[in-house]
């Protein structure tokens, strides 16, 4: 009897349920794993009863810091799908354009100049910040979402992220009260959150995530260019504004929820490209759940390798991030090189 080999279907099936398990063990690892751990069957009591042993510790500190650990890992890798797709770059990554400092430095200007305090304008201000970013560089680009060099973005990220940087360094000067209460934030680390700040934030999420999985068609054919867009039904323009709407929701809302975070949008679509292809409508779910299962993992090597004490994660996921980003740059170059031979060749 010959056996079928399994269609793409069913393997993106099993593959994405294989991920999904992967980071369920990730989150019961993020309730377990600290500065005191904790055995999985107290883990589980704590979960169940409010009078546990431990269950303070699970309940009150790991839970929210898990939840938000996921939530925020999920919506930058989707961000960074939705961007590599929009700029046709595969170096686009909110971080490594500005927006999650842009969202960083709304924040530190508004807690530091106006005195805000509530959770609910500081994510409103996020979300400006990202914003303004996202305008910034593509204007420094010079040419036009997607159409400057992949390096051209990002050093015009590079600029801008470094600018907003010392602004947050000098209105911590100008402030240091005020800018102790966000210096751990400014780091990036979902640490030291309650359950409120994911209530806050979760709309903003689900918005983005709804409007980029609306995109991930269109995004298929916009890789093709725009005329080649346009002959297939697809609007560039409207295309660029709602991705670009979806980018700020989803990027502003994590950054207002746990700071700057950087690399997991860079590296989670390029690990979901591999696995589910080009296809946008494929691919999205894949770099949700890496994207997530990435951020969380990065918490938790965070509280083992410097224990007691902690290493925030926007730290542990620069320290992983930076030497792929060396890696993509090179191959595009490499991939470009190889483009203007194969060019001469056949003139």
């Amino acid at each position: 009897m010959i056996r079928k080999q399994p269609t793409a279907r069913v393997r993106y099936a099993a593959g994405l349920t294989a991920g999904l398990v992967l980071l369920a063990l990730a989150v019961a690892g993020g309730l377990a794993v600290g500065a005191q751990s904790v055995p999985p069957a107290e883990v589980f009591a704590a979960l169940l009863d409010p009078d546990a042993p431990h269950a303070s510790i699970v309940r009150e500190v790991r839970v929210p810091r898990t939840l938000l650990a996921v939530t925020a890992g999920a919506a930058l890798g989707l961000a960074g799908a939705v961007m590599q797709g929009l700029t046709r770059n595969p170096l686009a990554e909110p971080g490594l354009l500005g927006v999650n400092t842009g969202a960083a430095c709304a924040v530190v200007a508004a807690t530091v100049l106006l005195g805000t305090r509530s959770l609910h304008a500081v994510v409103w201000w996020a979300l400006l910040g990202a914003a303004v970013a996202v305008v910034v560089v593509y204007l420094l680009g010079g040419r036009g979402a997607g159409r400057g060099t992949p390096e051209g973005l990002v050093l015009a990220g590079v600029a801008v992220t470094a600018v907003l940087g010392a602004v947050v360094s000098g209105l911590g000067v100008l402030d240091a009260d005020a800018y102790g209460t966000l210096r751990m934030w400014s780091v990036g680390t979902p640490a030291g959150r309650e359950l409120p700040v994911l209530w806050e934030v979760l709309p903003f999420l689900l918005a983005g995530a709804v409007l980029a999985l609306a995109v991930a068609p269109a995004l298929n054919a916009f890789a093709l260019g725009d005329e080649a867009g346009r002959a297939l039904g697809v609007a560039p323009g409207r295309v660029r504004l709602l991705g670009t709407l979806a980018t700020v929701l989803l990027s502003g809302a994590a950054t207002a929820a746990i700071g700057p975070v950087g690399f997991i949008g860079l590296v989670a679509p390029h690990v979901a490209r591999l696995l589910a292809g080009p296809d946008h409508r494929r691919l999205m779910p894949y770099a949700v759940v890496i994207g997530a299962g990435l951020l969380l993992v990065a918490d938790i090597v965070g509280r083992v390798v410097a224990r007691p004490a902690e290493i925030q994660v926007g730290i542990v996921t620069a320290f992983v991030g930076a030497p792929v980003l060396i890696w993509l740059i090179g191959r595009a170059r490499q991939n470009r090189r190889s483009a203007s031979r194969k060019a001469v060749a056949t003139a």
